[in-house]
This record gives structure tokens, sequence and C-alpha cells, in this order.
């Protein structure tokens, strides 16, 4: 059943000291693409700043803007209106050897191999090629994220955005960055390209109408089996009509949500909130 979801993403940024200056890149507009429409969406800045925007490599569409004067306090505020759509049926995986043609061939092979966040050791790699033996990619990609969610526990607060994919796995506790980067790791570890999509969940798959619910950013997998199929390793489900799309690429240092530069003393983790509405 299509939804229409309202989003508001805040992040919040006090610094110990006034900044001379910042400058910002923000990834928090949702995509359009079949099975998801993005009817409306902005960035406001406070303090109020000129923004412009444009597509990155990755075709994450990106809000810059520069704060020259001193400032104490940045937030940005996203907010959009997007309708989706449940998933289509899953295509026809193509054979294991005509997948590492096609990647061998393609920009795929972009996605075919370990960056900084996504390197795990050959026995973690060994282990998801025991798991997916005699598998087809569709089967494999359930697989090897069974095996990576039965290992790390969805626990907020034991990692940060700086904790490796190996130190997730050794500690078996972590957030959905963490079980999106070892799942992908794994994957790619067995021969199937895969991809870190970054975006929004619903917490409420039967959401009340029109009543605003507090959640949060997400993470979740994107894998290639003769097209871009997207699952939901934390929750160990298909993305379906609850998941929002804002970003896709190797690893999340491609789909950053905030990130920048600025003149001054280092401050505290920014505040960030997420109030999701739905009101289709």
């Amino acid at each position: 059943m299509a939804r229409r979801l309202r989003i508001e993403h805040t992040t919040r940024v006090a610094y110990a000291q006034p900044a001379a200056s910042s400058h910002n890149e923000v990834r928090m507009t949702p995509l359009t693409l079949p099975g998801q429409t993005t009817l409306d969406a902005r960035v406001t800045v406070s303090p109020a700043a000129t923004t412009w925007a444009y597509w990155d490599y990755w075709g994450t569409q990106v809000t810059g803007f520069d704060l020259l004067d001193p400032h104490e306090r940045l937030t940005i505020t996203a907010s959009s209106l997007v309708e989706t759509s449940p998933p289509e049926p899953l295509p026809r995986a193509p054979a294991w050897d005509a997948i590492a043609d096609r990647t061998a061939r393609s920009r795929l092979l972009e996605f075919a191999g370990p960056t900084g966040r996504t390197t795990v050791p050959a026995k973690l790699v060994k282990k998801a090629r025991k798991a997916s033996a005699g598998l087809d990619p569709h089967e494999t990609a359930l697989a090897v994220s069974a095996l990576v969610a039965d290992r790390v526990a969805y626990l907020p607060g034991t990692t940060g955005v700086n904790t490796s994919a190996t130190e997730a796995w050794e500690q078996g506790a972590g957030v959905c960055q963490d079980i999106t980067h070892l799942t992908i790791a794994l994957l790619r570890g067995v021969g199937l390209p895969a991809r870190y999509v970054s975006g929004y969940l619903h917490p409420e798959r039967d959401a009340e109408l029109h009543r605003p619910v507090a959640g949060q950013s997400h993470a979740w997998i994107e894998y290639w089996a003769g097209d871009w199929c997207g699952y939901d390793p934390t929750n160990r489900t298909r993305a379906d009509e609850s998941h929002v799309v804002v970003g896709r690429g190797r690893d999340y240092d491609d789909v950053t949500p905030h990130k920048g530069v600025y003149r001054g003393v280092a401050g505290g983790p920014p505040e960030v909130t997420v109030e999701f509405t739905r009101v289709v």
C-alpha cells in the first residue's frame, strides 16, 4: 500500500566558542526513484545563509552553504514530503559467472571491492562463503544478512561513526550503520556487488495518520542480482514503503548526512532529531 510521509530532520550544532566561519554540505533530500517520489523538499539554515544544490558523483542531491560571520550555533532543518510504494517482485537472479562478468565490465566494479569502512579479515569472508555455499544471489543476500544480524545485536550507543566493521563484529553489538557495513563487506567478499543506502525508516508500520512520531535516520543495503535490490539487515526485511532513500554509495563516507569544516574551538557532538508524520 502506498504511503505519503512528511519527514523533518533537524541537526543542531553548539560550539564551545563562536565559530569564525563554517562551510557545510548536507545530504538529507530524498531521491525520486521508481517506487518513491519526492513531492516537496527544502533545507533551511539558521543563522540564515544562501544555499545551493548539486548532484554528487553517486547521484545524491547535496545542499551546500557557507557561514562567513561568527556564530555560536548552527541549526539545519531538512523537510520533505515523500510518496512511497511497496517494492516490485525480485528480478530473476543471473548466474554467478554472469554477475562476475557484468561487474568486471561496468560501474558495478565500484561496489565490488573493500573500502576503509568495509574491510574485514579473511576469516569472516570464509564464514560468509560457508553460509552461502550452493545458494543463488538472492538467497546469498539473505544468508549473509542473517549471519551478520545473528552476530551483531542492534544496540544504540555501543559504537560511533568511526567504528569499523570488524570492531562491530568483535564486540557483537552496533547500530544500523555497523550492520550495513558488515553485510556489504561480506557480500562483496562472496562476489555480490553491494552498496550502502542512507535514508529514513518510519518506526511504525501501522502508523496512525497525521500523528508525528519520533524516529531517526537509517541505513541498509542494496545488492545487485540483475538489478539493485534493497534489503534491511538490521530489521531482516526487504526495503519497502516504510523506507525512504536519500543516497547511495560505497559506504557511509559517500553519503554522510552533514559534514563540513569550521574555524573555532571544538564543541560537543551535534544533536539530531527526525520526526515522521504519515499523511496518507
